[in-house]
């Protein structure tokens, strides 16, 4: 542990008493039945104890501390998930792949924490003296991500014919197990505060909240709140998108070196959360898309467009401005499936069981991307003729594609959930790719950490009070959701930009705010904030389409008709404002609000870098 005075001592940590002596092996139980092993047993295969020793490479301690700190937690992680696999037919879906996954993700986890000094901004003395529990605590973020699994996935029969569950112990008599029918989706996530106290005991843990922002951002991690647990957050994000990548034949090396915050991951939760909120699959007639038996195939305008616009909803910062950036970032990170001449779009002809038929420009996925095999919808029951494709297999080792329509009526057959381990598909264990497992754990030159973020070009505003949550100055008003299906208008506008300021979707008095308070009143600038709205709503453009105009104008004329803004003595709408800062100026276009009541029941300070000039 590390003391006061910055140094690591065991003597601060207490040693566990020594384990109990395994029982002896008991007969063979009745076939379909696993016998519970010994943590020994379960991990003395030699690929096992190869990922125990690079862990322990990765790591500054003597053997015994490692014993203590490392491996005794791995041992009880082993005895505890046994035979189970890490997922029902995703990555590691092998009887003990969870245990493998758990051994990979931390090696993965701590190869990448060698690229930071930690904790982040912290003084050189301060990271010398924490970097252990800091270590630590990467490994145990790893090991615990997915351990609500066996708590919530899986359901575990005895030979008493009683039910177990994790919070009972380690299984002590024969078992089988199967996955749950309907289980929720990251489910997971939230039950592993049930499981960590079997793994970390109490010492550890006692050393570990020593340290308040090392502890916080653990039991974000814990918790599956991965936007506020910082680096832990992404060091496991990637690890797991290593170990998975690696498990399906994919390139571990490229997931370890995905950015901070990796954009592919949004797409892809934000694809996920359409599919299965918003966006209509299989209709008789037009839909959003189409599932196949081996494919998902969604019309790429529609989907992009409500892709970007859910995204930037949520606030999330550097979403592509137009459809091409959007299909070229899905398709570099292995997202979509390209057609033979290496492109992103497809072309099919769609004809449905009641005879309706129609030409689309298309995306293809693997349905696996999305669905797991028992959350999989019923195919389409028609047919997807591609138009544009040859027998040569594409670039990414999808399925070579015939110039014969694909057929769609034939049903999906969905996998049942296995009884138990033994009815399950053995690992595959290539030689091939365990070497590269091996060679890039083992690589000596550690990932260079991200460079750090330039200074914004426009004047620093970051002195200017911002609203929060809990400042005396922050918006008051209560903001209901808008309704995000309502037909564009300008009241609509209004209601959604009191809702993103309340909710800090967008940001207020920023260096590139679309929002300022100017004169005790509100600068909107345009045309960006209205771009921002027309580009959540992506309907606006149908509307706008009728009037012969681009949507952003198409909405900044409806808001002028509401006679909100406050214009010119010269009888003009546009203000400008003079933004001046210690190294540049700029000038600013946009509305000024004749009262900023239409958005806060307590106007926020002034933008000081902001003054405001007549347009001539």
């Amino acid at each position: 542990m590390l003391s006061a005075a910055g140094t690591f001592s065991l003597s601060q940590l207490k040693r566990p008493q020594p384990a109990a002596a395994e029982p002896a092996p008991e007969p063979e139980p009745p076939k379909g039945w696993l016998r519970p092993e010994p943590a020994a047993d379960l991990l003395a295969t030699p690929r096992r104890q190869k990922l125990l020793e690079h862990i322990w490479q990765r790591t500054s301690l003597s053997r015994q501390q490692f014993n203590e700190l490392y491996l005794a937690p791995l041992q009880r992680y082993a005895k505890l998930v046994q035979q189970f696999p890490a997922s029902e037919s995703h990555h590691h879906a092998y009887p003990g792949g969870m245990l493998d996954h758990g051994l990979e993700i931390v090696a993965y986890a701590l190869r990448l924490r060698q690229s930071h000094l930690l904790p982040a901004g912290a003084s050189p003395e301060d990271q010398a003296a924490q970097s252990e529990v800091w270590t630590a605590a990467t490994a145990y973020a790893a090991l615990l991500h997915d351990i609500g699994k066996i708590a919530v996935d899986i359901h575990v029969e005895l030979m008493d014919d009683s039910i177990w569950h994790p919070w009972h112990g380690t299984l002590q008599q024969p078992y089988r197990f199967r996955y749950r029918e309907g289980r929720a989706y990251r489910l997971h996530s939230a039950a592993t505060g049930l499981l960590y106290h079997q793994l970390l005991d109490r010492h550890i843990l006692d050393w570990l909240c020593d340290y308040p922002d090392l502890w916080a951002s653990l039991l974000y991690v814990l918790a599956g709140q991965y936007e506020h647990a910082g680096i832990l957050a992404e060091l496991v994000i990637q690890a797991d998108r290593a170990s998975v990548a690696q498990a399906l034949g994919g390139d571990p090396a490229r997931a370890l070196a995905a950015p901070k915050s990796a954009l592919q991951r949004k797409l892809l939760d934000g694809l996920r959360y359409l599919l299965k909120h918003e966006l209509k699959l299989n209709q008789p007639q037009a839909s959003d898309g189409w599932l196949t038996d081996d494919a998902l195939w969604l019309v790429s305008k529609t989907v992009s467009d409500k892709l970007r616009a859910h995204l930037l909803a949520q606030g999330i910062a550097g979403i592509p401005a137009n459809n091409t950036a959007v299909f070229n970032v899905l398709q570099e990170h292995g997202m979509l499936q390209p057609t033979p001449e290496g492109k992103a779009i497809w072309k099919a002809t769609i004809t449905s069981d009641t005879g309706w038929s129609h030409s689309f420009t298309l995306l293809r996925l693997a349905p696996a991307l999305i669905w797991e095999a028992s959350e999989r919808p019923t195919p389409f029951a028609g047919t997807v003729a591609i138009e544009s494709a040859t027998d040569e297999a594409d670039s990414m080792d999808t399925p070579a594609l015939s110039k014969a329509p694909e057929s769609a009526s034939a049903p999906v057959a969905q996998p049942t959930a296995p009884e138990s381990a033994s009815s399950m598909p053995a690992a595959t264990s290539a030689a091939g790719a365990m070497d590269e497992l091996f060679s890039l754990l083992e690589q000596s030159q550690a990932l260079e950490p991200e460079p750090p973020a330039q200074p914004a070009t426009l004047p620093a505003l970051a002195n200017v009070q911002q609203p929060s949550p809990k400042s005396e100055s922050a918006p008051t008003a209560t903001a209901t959701q808008p309704d995000a299906h309502a037909a564009p208008s300008a009241e609509h506008f209004m209601r959604w930009l009191k809702h993103a300021l309340t909710t800090r979707k967008l940001i207020l008095n920023d260096a590139k705010a679309l929002v300022h308070t100017v004169n005790d009143s509100v600068f909107l600038v345009s045309p960006g904030v209205f771009q921002r709205y027309a580009q959540e709503h992506p309907q606006t453009a149908a509307f706008a389409k009728q009037e012969g105009q681009q949507d952003w104008q198409w909405l900044q004329k409806r808001f002028e008709k509401l006679g909100l803004h406050r214009k010119q003595p010269n009888g003009l709408n546009i203000w400008i404002c003079e933004v001046t800062g210690p190294r540049k100026s700029r000038r600013l276009h946009g509305y000024l609000l004749t009262s900023a009541d239409a958005l806060f029941d307590e106007v926020p300070l002034s933008n000081p870098y902001l003054a405001l000039s007549q347009a001539k």
